[in-house]
C-alpha cells in the first residue's frame, strides 16, 4: 500500500528526479545548439526505433551476416564518415519532428511532445556513424540505447516507450508480449515510392488485431463471416477488447487535442485513419461504438469490406500502416506504402484465409 503525504508534496525521489531534470534542462538550453532539448520522458511520447529501421544497413547488414561481427564493426568504422542513407522509418520521424516544432510554437514549454530514442543492438563503436548520420540529416535524436549484441527490448519500459519499431519481427514479438506497442518495419518498393507529406504526420492503422483484439477475428477464421456478421450484430453496443496499437492512438489523440484546444483541429499535423477489411453496413458500427466508447477520434474510417488496401493507401500516403496479415502489408509496400507488421493474434497462423502448417514440436 502506498503511503499518503499529508503535505501533498511528492515524494523525495521526485524530488530528486525534478531537480536532475532541471539541472539536466540548464545545461542543454546553455548549449550552442538549434537543436531543441528532448522532453520529460514522463510526459513525452516515446518512439523508440533500431538503427534498421531509422537507415538503410541492407549492404551492412550482409557484412555482417557473411562475414561476422568484427568485419562489421571494422566497416561501420571506417565508414563512420559517410553518413547511412534513410530506412523506411526515417520519414515517420521526420513527421514527428514536424509535429514537434507546431506543438513548440502553441506550447514554448510544454513537455507533451514526441521523443525519438535510438534502440539497437548495434555495438557502441558503430555509435559513431549512427550520430554522424543523424547530424548530416539534422534529426533531433538525444537518446540512445546500444545493447552490444543484446535485446534491447529489456530496456523499452525503462525508456516509458509508447511504440517500437524494428526490423526484427522476434523484438517485436517480444515487445508486444510485454504489452508495449510495436511493429515490424518494411520499405515501400523504390520504384513507386509516394510522396509523403511535409507537414502533416499520417498514420493508418488496421482494426481488428492492431487497434481491437482478435476476437472478432477468431470467429471469421474459425466459423466464416456468416457467423461473423450475426456475433458483431449481437454484440454492437459491447466495446471490442484492445490491441496492441490502442495505446499508441491514444497517445497520437492526446497531443491531436492540444492542436484542438487553440482551435487549430483544421490545420492539425496529425491525421489518422483506420483501414479495415470489414464492411460498414455488416460490421462497421461495432467498431466505431469501440472508439467512442475509449474516448478516441479516428479522423478518416475506411470500410473495405474484402477489398484490397493497397490502391486506397497509395491515396493516403501515410509515413506508416499498421496491419496483423503479411498480404495486406505486401500489397501495400508493392504500391509505395511504408508498412509495418504487427505480429499478434490468430491471423498469424494464417496466409490469405489459409491455415499455416505450424512446424513440429520437438520433444
Amino acid at each position: 500500500m502506498s503511503e499518503i503525504n499529508p503535505n501533498n508534496s511528492a515524494p523525495a525521489e521526485d524530488n530528486g528526479e525534478e531537480k536532475d531534470w532541471a539541472a539536466a534542462k540548464a545545461f542543454f538550453d546553455n548549449l550552442k545548439t538549434n537543436k531543441p532539448r528532448p522532453p520529460k520522458p514522463r510526459y513525452a511520447v516515446t518512439i523508440a526505433v533500431s538503427s534498421r529501421t531509422l537507415f538503410n544497413m541492407v549492404a551492412e547488414r550482409k557484412i555482417y551476416e557473411e562475414e561476422g561481427l568484427e568485419k562489421y564493426v571494422a566497416h561501420q568504422v571506417e565508414h563512420e564518415n559517410e553518413p547511412l542513407k534513410p530506412g523506411p522509418a526515417f520519414p515517420f520521424v521526420k513527421a514527428l519532428m514536424n509535429v514537434n516544432s507546431r506543438l513548440r510554437e502553441l506550447y514554448p514549454d510544454s513537455e507533451e511532445l514526441f521523443d525519438i530514442v535510438l534502440m539497437t543492438n548495434n555495438h557502441a563503436q558503430v555509435g559513431v556513424r549512427l550520430i554522424n548520420s543523424i547530424n548530416y540529416y539534422d534529426l533531433t535524436i538525444e537518446r540512445f540505447c546500444m545493447t552490444g549484441g543484446k535485446s534491447p527490448t529489456g530496456y523499452l519500459k525503462a525508456y516509458m516507450t509508447n511504440l517500437y519499431l524494428s526490423k526484427d519481427s522476434e523484438k517485436v514479438t517480444e515487445a508486444i508480449e510485454e504489452g508495449i506497442a510495436a511493429a515490424t518495419m518494411f520499405m515501400q518498393e523504390t520504384d513507386k515510392e509516394n510522396q509523403l507529406s511535409d507537414t502533416q504526420l499520417r498514420v493508418a492503422f488496421d482494426g481488428d488485431a492492431v487497434l481491437f483484439s482478435d476476437e472478432s477475428e477468431i470467429i471469421v477464421k474459425k466459423h466464416g463471416l456468416d457467423t461473423f456478421f450475426e456475433h458483431e450484430k449481437e454484440f454492437e453496443n459491447k466495446p471490442l477488447a484492445q490491441g496492441p496499437l490502442k495505446c499508441f492512438l491514444e497517445s497520437l489523440g492526446k497531443l491531436q487535442r492540444k492542436f484542438y484546444a487553440k482551435n487549430e483541429r483544421m490545420n492539425c499535423p496529425i491525421r489518422t485513419f483506420l483501414v479495415t477489411a470489414r464492411s460498414a453496413a455488416s460490421s462497421g458500427a461495432r467498431v466505431l461504438k469501440t472508439l467512442r466508447s475509449w474516448g478516441l477520434e479516428i479522423d478518416e474510417a475506411l470500410f473495405l469490406a474484402g477489398a484490397p488496401k493497397g490502391p486506397l493507401l497509395q491515396k493516403i500516403k501515410p509515413h506508416i500502416f499498421f496491419d496483423d496479415q503479411m498480404f495486406h502489408i505486401d500489397g501495400a509496400k508493392e504500391l509505395g506504402t511504408i508498412s509495418a507488421h504487427v505480429p499478434y493474434g490468430i491471423g498469424q497462423k494464417y496466409h490469405k484465409g489459409k491455415l499455416i502448417e505450424q512446424p513440429a514440436k520437438k520433444e
